[in-house]
Formats: structure tokens, sequence, C-alpha cells
């Protein structure tokens, strides 16, 4: 079946074709059929595109732009941590030493408990605009519950990616190197087949930079794309490092060098802010600003997790990174959407070129700005995907 969706007051369409790389058109209309974008437009030549089998719409002059793209999520997960948040509000300084207590109530949980909850979740982000997401592994910490998350994620999205080294759990503790040799071998192994991804935690109290090369390696090997967890809690040489192994993304980056931000510049590595967390954690914001002035291309996530980052609105997050950290409402929207569907190595997501994914989300607004100029508001009014 055929779409038209017309009278769009603003349409952000992310393709370079239409002037700049956001692409927005005033007083436009968009086709799709079976899911695939077909026609893009001004309102007005939108008689030519219509016939009896065709469904025509009206946005009423409303803005409409690309679904949101989390590509950095921890959504399957069972138990919540908030006692944990509350203390950090008193002054506590975050540590990666929670992820235990969840990986406790993970493994404790059923599979249907796990896909239960995982289908609440991609639910609340779907009310929120957000069309594609990742899921990583991360809080089973054993083969057989590594595999278990990988299945259950990927029964709700194709990006799934192992993070089997997210922290070394207690049954290693002091032997830290042969779980390192696990992750890399018959844990990989086992899990290959249902993720397309890698993942680190490059940081103190998780896995060393020597240590993480060689979990990037060991994926890179099997044909994952790889992403690190780099530069959340201090200065480190992970982020180089990643760059040099060619991963697909660095996310955090909250503290950042200038070698850091070069390296970044002058290659292909996304990196992806998750402003969510340093809210959550009382962390410094990352200079967003900077960053894409030096050249980075810049993706934004929601990080969803129930010890650092505990929200599903990509909205939030456009928020914060307009407010805290210098990014213009166009450019977070961006970061948003393409810059995540680069992040997932896809050319496909995030924009309505012709033969894109038709993930269209209107929005209970004139225009995109809205997004951070009302924090806190779910201007979402329709999702079509």
């Amino acid at each position: 079946m055929t779409t038209l969706l017309r009278n769009i007051g603003e349409l952000v369409t992310n393709d370079p074709r239409w002037g700049d790389r956001c692409g927005i058109l005033h007083d436009a209309a968009i086709e799709w059929a079976d899911g695939i974008v077909t026609w893009v437009g001004a309102d007005s030549e939108v008689t030519e595109r219509m016939n009896g089998g065709t469904e025509v719409l009206d946005a009423l002059g409303r803005a409409v732009i690309p679904g949101f793209i989390d590509s950095h999520t921890h959504l399957a997960f069972a138990g919540e941590r908030s006692l944990e948040f509350a203390s950090r509000m008193a002054g506590k300084p975050y540590s990666a030493g929670g992820i235990a207590t969840t990986v406790a109530a993970t493994r404790a949980a059923s599979d249907d408990e796990l896909r239960d909850l995982l289908r609440d979740r991609v639910a609340e982000m779907r009310a929120q605009g957000t069309t594609t997401v990742e899921i990583k592994t991360g809080y089973g910490l054993t083969i057989e519950h590594e595999v278990r998350l990988a299945k259950i994620a990927r029964e709700f999205t194709e990006y799934v990616t192992f993070l089997g080294a997210h922290v070394v759990p207690d049954e290693y503790r002091g032997n830290e190197d042969a779980y390192v040799d696990l992750v890399c071998t018959e844990m990989l192994d086992a899990v290959s087949p249902f993720v397309t991804a890698i993942d680190v935690f490059c940081e103190d109290g998780a896995f060393s930079v020597e240590q993480s090369e060689r979990i990037l390696a060991a994926g890179t090997e099997r044909g994952l794309r790889t992403h690190i967890h780099a530069a959340q809690l201090g200065p480190s040489k992970s982020v180089q490092m990643a760059v040099s192994h060619g991963v697909a993304s660095v996310d955090h980056g909250t503290f950042l060098s200038d070698a850091d931000i070069r390296a970044l510049a002058e290659s292909d590595t996304v990196l992806t802010l998750l402003p969510g967390s340093d809210f959550s954690t009382g962390q410094p914001y990352p200079d967003a600003r900077r960053l894409v002035d030096a050249g980075v291309t810049v993706a934004l996530a929601t990080n969803c997790n129930p010890g650092s980052s505990y929200t599903s609105s990509m909205a939030f997050c456009i928020a914060i990174a307009v407010r805290e950290m210098g990014m213009t409402p166009t450019e977070a929207l961006w970061a948003a959407t393409q810059g995540g569907a680069n992040a997932l190595g896809s050319t496909i997501l995030g924009n309505f070129g012709i033969g894109s994914s038709a993930n269209v989300v209107e929005l209970d607004a004139p225009n995109h700005i809205h997004l951070a100029y009302r924090p806190g508001v779910n201007l979402v009014r329709r999702v079509w995907s």
C-alpha cells in the first residue's frame, strides 16, 4: 500500500540533495510504499502522486522527522537501582561496580520475564519517536546468559551488540585475564550468530586498554562491527586505540584530549554522546560544540540502563545537548537520527532519501526546535515504521 503524508509544515529529511545535510523542507509531502520512501517534495506537487490506491494523510502543518535511532542501549535487564541513583545525588561518585547488582537480577529472571520487560521498553521508546534501537547484552556475563540475552534482544531489533566485556563478574575477580580469554573465545563463538557487533567497557573498574584491544580484535576477526565505551570516567588512551582499530563508534567521550578529538575528526568513527548518563551520574557534559566544530561526527543516544541513565527519551537527550552541550536544535536532531544510523552502519535509516526506510514521526509541533524548546514533553503524535 502507498501512503502519502501531505501538508507538512516542516519536513526534516537529512537528505543533502535538498541543500545541506539536514535537508529541511517547508510546505512539503512524503510518500512511501511497503516501508520504503518513494517520493519527497513540495505539497503543491502531490496531486500528480495521488490515485485510487494511495492512502492520503494530512499533517495539518505539523513537523515531520525521521524516527530517532537510539544506537546505544542496555535494555536487556531485570531489576532497578533507584537507591544507587539517590546515593549519587547525595554525593557518592559513580563507579562501574553497580553493574553486578543488575547482573544478579538479570540472571535470576526467566526468559519470559525478560521478554516482557524488553517489549514494554521498546514500546515506550516507540511512543516517544524511536523507531530503531540497538540493544546490548552484558548483564549475563556467562556463556549461557549472554546467549539468551542476545536471542531475546534479537526478537526486538536486528542491531544486537555483544557486551560480555561489561565488567568482570564476581566469580573471576583476581583472574581477570582468564575472563577476557573466555570473552574472546568460547563466549564470543557462542553468541556471534545472534549479534551484529561487539562492545567493551574500557574504564577503571572494568577493562584495560590492552584487554579492550584484544576483545575488539576478536570481534573484528569474526566479522562484527566494533564499539567501545571510552573516556567516560576520566582521560584514557582508549579513544586513540579504538580509532586506530577502526571502531564504528566511541561512546561516552566525556573526557577527551585535543589528540583524541583530532583522531576522531580524521576518521570515520562516530562519537556517540550519552547526555542522559552525564545527567544521572553528575559527570561534566562533553563540549559538543567543540566536537562538531572540529569535524567530529556526533551521534546522540540514551544509554538506557538501570544504573547510569534510566531514560528512554531521545528528545530529553536532545534537550540536554542543546542546553548544556552547545549543539543547535538542528545539529542535535541530526545526531539523534542520521548520526545514530551512521554509528550502526546504515545508509537507509535516519533519513528520507528515496529508497530509505520509511520510519516517519509526526510531531505535535510546527518545527523540530520544539524538541528542545519543550523539554520533558512527549511531542510525538503519530509514528509509522
